[in-house]
């Protein structure tokens, strides 16, 4: 049975938007490649199993700047604290954006968006 909360928006529920970055060859993304309504963009099919690994992925990910101290830059005290799960009570959502796939740099990425509920 899930928890419910009733958190107290006095600075204590956090959003943080991750940028997940995945790579493709060219020979894939050309065959993704779509002409809708004139204009060139992509289209991918993924199954419940593929958007899980994904999920997956984007979550090890983030567990390992914890894990490895990989050193952040440009980031409060506070913002360094909650990215380490220092400050963190409990995490409320979270979720991988998929709808909004962009390109950069020659990779592809999706967002993964959590929502916590800080100490």
């Amino acid at each position: 049975m899930a928890k419910k909360y009733k958190p107290d928006y006095e600075g204590k529920v956090y959003l943080e938007t991750v940028r997940c970055f995945f790579t493709i060859s060219a020979e894939e993304l050309e065959k993704c490649r779509y002409n809708y309504k004139g204009k060139d963009t992509y289209a991918f099919v993924m199954s419940d199993r593929y958007i899980m690994a994904l999920y997956t992925y984007c979550l090890s990910a983030r567990k390992a700047v914890v894990l490895e101290n990989i050193e952040m830059e440009g980031l409060s005290e506070a913002e360094l604290s909650m990215v380490k799960l220092e400050s963190v009570r409990e995490v409320l959502f979270q979720a991988l954006l998929l709808d909004d796939v962009k390109f950069e740099d020659g990779k592809m990425y999706a967002e993964l968006s959590s929502i916590y509920l800080l100490c």
